[in-house]
C-alpha cells in the first residue's frame, strides 16, 4: 500500500518574495536556492496554463524540512484576506519551537509585524504567540518553559 515517507516542505504563495524571505529570516531560515519555474511540468501540476513563477527554498540550519516560497509572474497572484482570522478554514499557521520568544516578538514588531492576539502561557510548560506576517501568514512561535 502506498504511504508517505517523510514530510518534505510547505509551499507558500507570496506577492513580495524579498519581504517574505526576510520575515522567515528573523527566526533563522536561510535561502538554500532559487529558480524560475515554467513549462509543461509546472502547468500540469498547478493546472495553470502558461504559468511562470520564482521559487525560493528556505531551510533552518540542520533541518530537513523546507519552506518553498513562490511568487507568480504569470498568471498574476490573487491576494487573499489581508488579516485572516485564525478561524478561517484552511491552513491556520506555521508553528516553530523557538528560544527567546519575547525578543523575537520585539524583533518582528520593529519590522512592522504585530501579534494577532497576545503572548499566552499554557500550564507553565509553553509560551506561545501568533505573529502576522506578509500575505496574512500567521507564524506561531512556541517556547518551551
Amino acid at each position: 500500500m502506498a504511504q508517505a515517507r517523510r514530510f518534505d516542505h510547505v509551499g507558500i504563495t507570496v506577492a513580495d518574495m524579498n519581504r517574505a524571505e526576510a520575515f522567515f529570516g528573523v527566526i533563522g531560515f536561510e535561502t538554500e536556492g532559487s529558480a524560475h519555474m515554467e513549462g509543461e511540468f509546472v502547468d500540469t501540476v498547478t493546472g495553470l496554463a502558461g504559468s511562470r513563477s520564482e521559487i525560493r527554498v528556505l531551510r533552518l540550519p540542520g533541518a530537513e524540512t523546507t519552506l518553498e516560497l513562490s511568487a507568480f509572474e504569470t498568471p498574476a497572484h490573487e491576494p487573499g484576506p489581508e488579516a485572516p482570522r485564525p478561524t478561517l478554514a484552511g491552513l491556520r499557521n506555521l508553528c516553530f519551537e523557538v528560544e527567546g520568544l519575547p525578543g523575537l516578538v520585539e524583533e518582528y514588531a520593529s519590522r512592522g509585524y504585530g501579534l494577532v492576539g497576545g503572548i499566552g502561557e499554557w500550564q507553565g510548560a509553553w509560551r506561545m504567540a501568533y505573529v502576522r506576517g506578509p500575505e496574512g501568514i500567521i507564524l506561531a512561535l512556541a517556547e518551551r518553559l
